[in-house]
Order: C-alpha cells, then structure tokens, then sequence
C-alpha cells in the first residue's frame, strides 16, 4: 500500500472520530439560522502560573487549589502544580533579571511523591469540590507551573498567599495564578527609589519566548534600552526589575508587556519601602468604561492610575458604587487622560468607611479606551499596608476565588448596571466541613459588601464560588486580611469569569474534502 493511501485512512479516521464525538456530545437545539445551536461543554484541559513568591527568608506560602464541579466532565481527571525549571534569560539577560531555582521538595498533597519526568509537585489534587492546599517557606521558593485535565480542569483556580511578617517587602502578597497569554496592562508600577517593582515573567512551554516591555508615565513612553527582546527560556520563569530599564526614577508608571513568540504570565511584585508589599496583577483590556470593584471600607489612601493607549485623548467620569448607588466624589468628577500618558489622581479615603467600587464611563461622547488600576493603603504612620486593586472583567457565569478563611475574608459585589442577583457557594474546607450556599441581590450602580458564607464544620481554607443568576453583569473581589502586629495586613482579589466551559459548534461528517 502507497504512502497516499495509507494517508488518505488517517484522515478519513481522523475525521470521523472528532466529527463522531460532535455529533454524539451535542444537543439537538436550532440556531437563529434553522442549524442545530453550538453547545458550551467542560474544558477538557487548563493550566495556571504562579510567580515566584517572595525573595524573604521571613516568607510563608500557602498555595491552595480549588475546581468547582461541573457537569459533564469526564469521569476522573488530574492536576498538578510543578516548579519551574532552573534557567537564566540567556545571553540578552538584562540587569536585575534573574532566573527561578526548583526546590525538589516533596509534594505536601497526594501519596505521588517525586515526578521521574521532573521535580515534585507542590500540590496534587485529587477532586472536584474540595480545597486542597500546600505550604511554602523561605526566599527560595520558585515559580510553579500547573496543569489539570479532565474533571479537574473546568474552572480550576490556584491561589498564591504569602505573609512576610517583618523586613524589606512586609506584608500580606496575593494573587491567583494565571493563564498565560500574550498581552499584559499594568498600571500603577514604579521605578521611584522608594519602590522595588519585579516584573515576574513565566513560560509554561517547551519553547523560549521572547518578551517586551513598555513603560509609560506622566509625559509618555519612557526610554527602555533594555526592554526589548527578553528571553524567558522553557518552562523557566524571570523576574525582571522594573528600575534598572530607565534612567530616571519615576512613579506612577504603566507596564505594557507584549509577547513576540510563545506565551507568559506576567505579575509585578511591588514592595513600599514604607506601606509594604503585595502582587499588582494585570487589569482588564482597554475599554471606554471599566470597574474596579472592592475598595476597603477603612481605607485611608486611594491613588487611581489611568492610562490612555489609544490615538485619542480619554475623558473619563469618575463615580463610587456605594451601597446606595453611584455618587460622584468630591473634586474628582472626571479625568483627562491625554493619548499615551500615564494620569494619577488621589482620592483620599474615598469609600468614608462605606462600601464602594470605582465605575470609570466616557464623559460626554469620548469613546477613548483606558486601563486602569487602584492602589489602596490601609492603617498610618510606620503601620501602614498596600494592596493594588485592578480594573476587571465581569464574573460572566461562574468565578472562584480560593483560601478564604472563616475570619478574615470580605466579598464584595458591583453591579454597573442593571440589578442583579448571584449565587455564592462556599466549599468544603481543605480540613473538612461541608459546603454552604447563599444567594445576594445587588441593586445598579450599586456595591454589596457580605461576609460570605462558611462552610458547616469547616476545618482550614476553602473556596468561593460566585455564579451570576439573572439582571446585569457582576464584578467581584474578595479581601483577605490578617492584622499583625498593628499592621491591617491585607490583600484584594478581583474574581473573573472562569472560563470552564466553551462553545463547541455542531459538526457532520462530510467526506467529499478527501475528492478535493
């Protein structure tokens, strides 16, 4: 038999194996159009990133895993966080980037123990459901890279909770770990001698990718010679310090990371010299209207950095989402942001001890898009802490955010809109408890701040899960705080969409390609 025929089977398999599995999967439901309607079915496979935590001996971690069930997985799946290799940038390695160390631990979850095609895992785990978590210490911990499939892969959710409790970069520093992707806004960075800003880049492939970074302020972009074409080798992961890409110190800065070839997470670990530390994540995509939900009620310095990306000036309105609706602070009613510039304006203690969220709209018929970010502080004097608030997406169907504690946790909802209402489901607990579920109504233009629901029984961390019902979007962020010592350590999650399922179009056979 010829090689023509032996590849005119493969594909004629092919084809009717994955037009076969369509065909069975779907539902028979018609489209507008009279053809049967695409479905939304269980990713099959996810993976997430964790920078490197913390460069302190004083540093605990808690990394905890959570996969929210779903219908119409496969029966059993897996998922686990590995650490990333140990590798440099290579030759174009700027100064102040330097490559992540694996530790070869053994994995504190799970009975899988060391991984004979790499280092152990940090976590394994094992089901939907339930909140699995892990523990880290000291200044060598690396970045982890995570995969999970099967019923383990549909929303599953990683996060990164670390607390330095003294020194340089004191704080509580949080964030969820990411999916890589290839464009990143990060408003609210800082070269100022009083900051220490590290740009962690993570690549979870087997390829190097190559990496560039923009930084823009008050008079536009601002000259980076080394900036351009970094190198983050396989699986590896950089972290890259913001101050030595300029020549001149500046504050209030926006990171624009743009990705050559291949994909990376990207987060910036800010530390304060005086008001601590935590992770500055990524905001939503440019838009002409955006929301930074969850501004701490005691909040006594809010500082809100806006970036215009686009060809034309922005005019931005500025409003709260308090309790009781939109209301326009004083002095800070709306914001000129010119193209390519970095704008900054303090809003003081903002929320006067009420709940509250940003609503950035176009003023008038302005349609320019901007990024955005919040950095609040909380406390005075040399017991002050700071968390950085990025403007986000809507939850959409479903969105998790893990560890939560019994004391401690805040949830805080925004509907923009229309009224909405929303389910908030609390897990298992990763000790043990049984699951508790709530439903809130959230009035438009409005913030709901809850202590959210506890698991019956609970033992250790667990996991909430926000699922929108019915009205207009919800944007959502959770507080997690842990005062120490008389400093209200702190730190803010934005929740978005999870992204568990997606649309698979109807599909039929047709063989007559193969006549082609």
């Amino acid at each position: 038999m010829n090689r023509t025929t032996l590849s005119l089977f493969a594909v004629t398999a092919a084809l009717a194996a994955v037009t076969g599995l369509a065909v069975v999967s779907l539902p028979e439901e018609a489209g507008a159009d009279g053809a049967p309607a695409a479905a939304r079915l269980p990713v099959e496979r996810s993976g997430v990133l964790c920078p490197a935590p913390s460069d302190s001996d004083l540093a605990d971690t808690v990394y905890s895993s959570f996969t929210p069930k779903s219908e119409g997985t496969a029966a059993t799946g897996t998922a686990r966080l590995t650490p990333a290799e140990e590798r440099s940038t290579g030759a174009d390695e700027p100064k102040g980037a330097k490559g992540t160390k694996s530790t070869g631990k053994d994995a504190k979850n799970g009975e899988d123990g060391k991984d004979a095609k790499g280092p152990a895992p940090v976590l394994v785990p094992k089901e939907p459901g339930a909140q699995v978590t892990g523990e880290e210490s000291g200044a060598d911990v690396p970045a982890l890279i995570g995969a999970a499939e099967g019923d383990l892969a549909p929303g599953w959710t990683v996060q990164q909770t670390t607390t330095v409790s003294a020194g340089q970069g004191r704080g509580m520093l949080g964030l969820a770990c990411a999916a890589p992707d290839t464009d990143f806004w990060l408003p609210g960075v800082s070269t100022a001698e009083d900051r220490t800003d590290y740009l962690h880049l993570t690549n979870p492939d087997d390829a190097a990718a190559v990496v560039d970074i923009e930084l823009h302020g008050k008079d536009g972009p601002l000259k980076t010679s080394l900036g351009d074409g970094i190198q983050v080798q396989p699986r590896a992961s950089v972290p890259v310090l913001l101050s030595t890409l300029t020549e001149k110190p500046q504050a209030d800065l926006t990171a624009h990371v743009t990705v050559r070839s291949g994909r990376v997470a990207a987060a910036v670990r800010a530390t304060d010299a005086r008001r601590g530390s935590d992770w500055l994540t990524p905001a939503a995509d440019p838009g002409p209207a955006l929301v930074v939900p969850g501004i701490p009620t005691d909040v006594t310095s809010a500082r809100l950095i806006v970036f215009a990306p686009g060809e034309s000036d922005a005019e931005v309105d500025v409003r709260v989402a308090s309790p009781n609706g939109p209301i326009t602070p004083a002095g800070t009613e709306s914001l000129h942001v010119k193209s390519g510039m970095t704008a900054v304006v303090d809003l003081g203690d903002v929320t006067k001890g009420e709940a509250g969220s940003l609503l950035l709209t176009p003023k008038g018929r302005s349609a320019a898009p901007v990024v955005a970010a919040l950095q609040v502080v909380r406390g005075k004097g040399d017991r002050q802490e700071t968390a950085y608030i990025p403007a986000s997406t809507a939850v959409g169907a479903r969105a998790t955010v893990a560890d939560n504690r019994a004391k401690g946790t805040v949830l805080s909802l925004v509907a923009p809109g229309a009224a909405a209402k929303v389910r908030v489901t609390a897990s298992a607990g990763s000790g043990g408890g049984e699951p508790v579920t709530e439903t809130y109504t959230v009035k438009s233009g409005s913030t709901l701040l809850a202590r959210p629901p506890v698991p019956r029984g609970l033992k250790g961390t667990y996991a909430l899960t926000v699922e929108s019902l019915s009205g207009g979007p919800v944007h959502a962020s959770r507080m997690l705080e842990a005062p120490d010592g008389g400093v209200p350590m702190f730190t803010v999650q934005a929740l978005a969409d999870d992204r568990g399922t997606v649309s698979v179009p109807d599909a039929d056979q047709d063989l007559s390609v193969l006549q082609k």
